[in-house]
């Protein structure tokens, strides 16, 4: 059985942190980050806004995100190995068919590509406010640094525009609350998974 998880939502709410540690805990499960598909620095344009468009769809090689994940359903055993991913014991299992096989998609921008939007069986989306999220992303060190002005002239008003599209997707997104501990919030989301995983089977 193959299973889909989505993991979205707001810069600096804790997407990767939540999943790396559900890949070390869940079984034959692979990770795809939306941020490993970002164009070079070059190939961002420069919006009316006066900044380069970081947070847009056009920053990222969405055709290459989208054939890697194209690559995972089409033989996950085999994308696994490709990704240095260890599979479970096959001994237990009569069929490696029959085994569960998950990949996390993780990103701030997951659910506003249409070629992506049937792939999910769970979509997830971390919030934070406004405040907490201006203050995680002041902290963070990135390797193109943010220009000052950039949360408030561009980051955050396009969190605002991709959520809304998001919303009108008409996926069935669970809102996840980023203020809520690391540990929590991983356990929420393990004990959801493992529900629907049993509920598939």
């Amino acid at each position: 059985m193959k299973y889909v998880i989505g993991i979205g939502g707001v810069t600096n709410g804790g997407k990767t942190t939540l999943t790396d540690k559900l890949m070390k805990t869940l079984p034959n499960c692979c990770v795809v980050h939306q941020d490993d598909f970002f164009k070079k620095p070059d190939q961002i344009e420069v919006g009316e806004d006066g900044f380069r468009q970081w947070d847009v769809i056009t920053a990222l090689d969405m055709d290459a995100m989208t054939n890697t994940v194209k690559g995972w359903i089409d033989n996950p055993v085999k994308f696994a190995r490709s990704h240095g991913v260890p599979s479970s014991s096959s001994s237990d299992v009569a069929n490696p068919d029959e085994q569960i096989h998950i990949l996390i998609l993780e990103g701030f921008l997951l659910y506003n590509d249409p070629r992506l939007l049937d792939v999910f069986d769970k979509c997830y989306c971390i919030t934070i406010p406004y405040e907490e999220c201006k203050k995680r992303r002041s902290t963070r060190q990135y390797t193109v640094p943010d220009p000052p002005g950039l949360f408030d002239g561009h980051v955050w008003p396009m969190y605002l525009k991709h959520r809304r599209e998001m919303e009108d997707s008409g996926l069935d997104i669970e809102y996840l609350d980023g203020l809520k501990s690391k540990e929590d919030l991983y356990n929420q989301v393990y004990e959801d998974i493992q529900n629907n995983l049993l509920n598939r089977l």
